[in-house]
């Protein structure tokens, strides 16, 4: 209720405003008591995947908190999980402004932020002062300015650093807001870099003395043959788990609204349908060798619950938050 009273006002603001707005907003003692009274209880419903007993299927894609500056006011929603950055090993602006967009005829957002984040140093400072001890997601990302044939670099190194800080990591290599990033899911360029992070991975491991499962983050833009050949090489490399999907540059459903031929990211509920279809695609071909997390298009308890249905372990929300507020989250637990 209160959240549909603000979102108008909010909606008059320029995007990436809003966005920093609610979130410091969140982050104070006022603002966690409002959540909470908005929220209310959120009911305990875990299951085990990768490893990993979640309090709830219901997590917070990565995205809505960059630089993990924020986990304790988004602990206040009643995540079951949540997924921090895309953080790279060096601090980078993204692109430049404006770079977010909303397209409320359809309930979309277009991004093209470009990783911007404080660097991962940072992040870890972040997640150490955070009172927060749920299960924590770190997504890792390749700067802007390293070379393609570098990218492995990037990763290893993000890896290991925020490895002992992490519950699960993700490689993001399908945003389509870094210049060719979406090479590495084809190809003998995934094969390299899948092999390389695992060799880290198991290094880790061993330095640590704990498991920190490993997922990888697609796109959604593939069709069957190209699903099937990634999800081929994530079996082969015994990655723990397959998170479907990143934002679309499909415009088919919003290029007659304003922004809508914007460049970068679509999500929303243009991507609903693409991205379900991709979870049951991923089903039929990992079967139960692989879980999947399922992220894009979830905007509503019944989007949640088709993902859940069609094949995903767990579900992942961003711009559902944006229409239909921080109830969200307990309304899927609930109907799930």
């Amino acid at each position: 209720m209160l959240y549909s009273i603000a979102r108008p006002l909010l909606f008059t603001q320029d995007p990436e405003k809003s966005h920093h707005l609610v979130l410091n907003g969140i982050n104070t003692k006022l603002g966690a008591s409002l959540t909470r009274m908005m929220v209310g209880k959120v009911p305990n419903k875990p299951r085990t995947v990768m490893g990993i007993e979640f309090p709830n299927p219901v997590g917070l894609a990565a995205g809505l908190d960059k630089n993990g500056e924020y986990i304790n006011g988004l602990a206040n929603m009643g995540f079951g999980f949540i997924e921090i950055g895309t953080i790279t090993p060096r601090p980078q602006q993204g692109n430049p402004k404006p770079r977010l967009f909303r397209i409320p005829q359809a309930k979309g957002v277009i991004n093209r932020m470009g990783f911007n984040n404080h660097g991962v140093d940072k992040l870890i400072g972040n997640v150490q002062q955070a009172n927060y001890n749920g299960i924590l997601g770190i997504n890792l990302g390749k700067n802007a300015t390293t070379p393609l044939e570098n990218a492995l670099d990037d990763y290893i190194m993000g890896l290991l650093r925020v490895y002992a800080h992490a519950d699960y990591l993700v490689v993001n290599i399908s945003s389509p807001n870094t210049k060719d990033l979406r090479q590495l899911q084809h190809g003998d360029e995934l094969d390299n870099l899948l092999r390389g992070l695992k060799q880290a991975h198991e290094q880790a491991s061993q330095q640590y003395d704990k498991y920190v499962p490993l997922a990888v983050k697609i796109a959604p833009d593939m069709d069957e043959e190209a699903l099937k050949q990634v999800a081929d090489k994530l079996l082969q490399h015994k990655i723990d788990a397959v998170i479907a999907t990143n934002t679309t540059i499909a415009r088919d459903k919003v290029s007659q609204y304003r922004h809508g031929e914007e460049q970068g990211g679509l999500s929303g509920a243009p991507l609903t349908e693409r991205a379900t279809q991709v979870v049951w695609q991923l089903k039929q071909i990992l079967q139960d060798d692989m879980p999947i997390i399922a992220a894009g298009g979830i905007m509503t308890p019944s989007d949640a619950k088709e993902k859940l249905q069609v094949g995903a372990s767990l579900v992942q929300v961003y711009s559902g938050l944006i229409y239909y507020g921080p109830t969200l989250v307990r309304d899927i637990v609930q109907e799930i």
